[in-house]
């Protein structure tokens, strides 16, 4: 209680006269409540004045030096072939690395000139919203029957149908070659002016001038993967690897006849048989020759007997057969609203 009196008085009329009037000693109060000292300042140390380094240069040496190396005579060049030529007239005025930085400290160190800039490469974005609106081709390697000796497939692909338009074998990669086949396949395709654009990747046959002079004398459109980007073309290295994991595919063709013997088989299957599973389930024959709309309606048909016979066994919905592609897309936007098929 007597503490309890001390702290209400003490910072009213003091803590001697607050224990004088209760009776209280100031030394049992004081021990009861210590008072932390206040904290002493750190004291402050002056740093020491930073002594000129005896070796450096005075203000009219410096002065001197960036005189020599703006004239005339040692203005466009190097501070190390300056450094040379004044030793070699008997004159030393200061090392090669102090001229670089009294240079540097007035910002005169940097390039003169400015270097080219290569932007980025643009991303090819294409769509295909009907057959024969885009073409994706590719060139690969058969091997043949020895070591390092090679086929080469140049294959043509309608992105929106799957189908391939156009196959060919040659004992090698030439844009001759691929300049025929494609004149002889959009002759063949019946393309108009203006309607097809052709996306390959970056090879020299694909690049080549003979291409591109035929197909801008066709008004073809060619589009060309970004370097070193695999996934640009996606439905030629999609096709390519069905080929090559066919149960089928040898490991080599004895000659090139057969190797073209056996695309022939392949292709025909492909284009004729295969059902693929990014157009529906459609072959693309269906799809390139418009007969896939009537495929679904047949398919249709047989899922609705199905339901009628065993409703129980389809639980959600009535069943519906995959839906017909609507657009495909080589890279597609992120705001497009589209349907891919990819």
């Amino acid at each position: 209680m007597i503490d309890t009196a001390i702290e209400r008085l003490s910072p009213l009329i003091g803590v001697k006269s607050a224990c004088d009037a209760v009776g209280g000693a100031r030394a049992t109060h004081y021990r009861a409540h210590p008072v932390a000292p206040a904290p002493t300042p750190a004291p402050t140390v002056e740093p020491p004045a930073r002594m000129p380094q005896p070796r450096a240069l005075s203000a009219s040496e410096r002065a001197t030096v960036l005189d020599v190396l703006h004239s005339e005579r040692f203005v466009d060049l190097a501070p190390a072939e300056v450094y040379a030529t004044l030793l070699d007239e008997g004159v030393y005025l200061c090392s090669e690395s102090t001229m670089y930085r009294l240079l540097r400290e007035r910002g005169e160190t940097g390039d003169r000139r400015q270097h080219a800039t290569h932007p980025a490469t643009v991303k090819p974005e294409l769509v295909a919203d009907a057959p024969n609106r885009v073409w994706s081709w590719d060139i690969t390697k058969l091997h043949g029957p020895a070591k390092w000796t090679y086929y080469y497939l140049y294959v043509a692909l309608d992105i929106f149908s799957r189908y391939a338009v156009a196959w060919m074998v040659a004992s090698r990669e030439s844009a001759i070659l691929a300049e025929r086949m494609f004149a002889e396949t959009i002759r063949k395709q019946r393309i108009a002016h203006g309607q097809l654009s052709i996306h390959a990747d970056r090879g020299s046959a694909m690049a080549s001038k003979p291409v591109a002079f035929l197909l801008a004398d066709l008004g073809v459109t060619k589009s060309h993967s970004r370097p070193h980007v695999s996934n640009d073309n996606p439905y030629s290295e999609s096709g390519f690897k069905t080929l090559k994991y066919r149960p089928d595919f040898p490991a080599r063709f004895g000659c090139i006849e057969d190797s073209r013997v056996f695309c022939d088989k392949f292709f025909t299957w492909y284009n004729h048989d295969h059902h693929h599973s990014g157009i529906g389930l459609q072959t693309p024959a269906d799809v390139h020759y418009g007969r896939a709309g009537a495929v679904r309606e047949a398919r249709a048909l047989t899922l609705s007997s199905a339901y009628e016979l065993h409703p129980e066994r389809f639980v959600r919905k009535h069943p519906e057969p995959p839906p017909l592609p609507q657009a495909a897309w080589i890279n597609k936007p992120a705001d497009s609203q589209e349907n891919p098929t990819q």
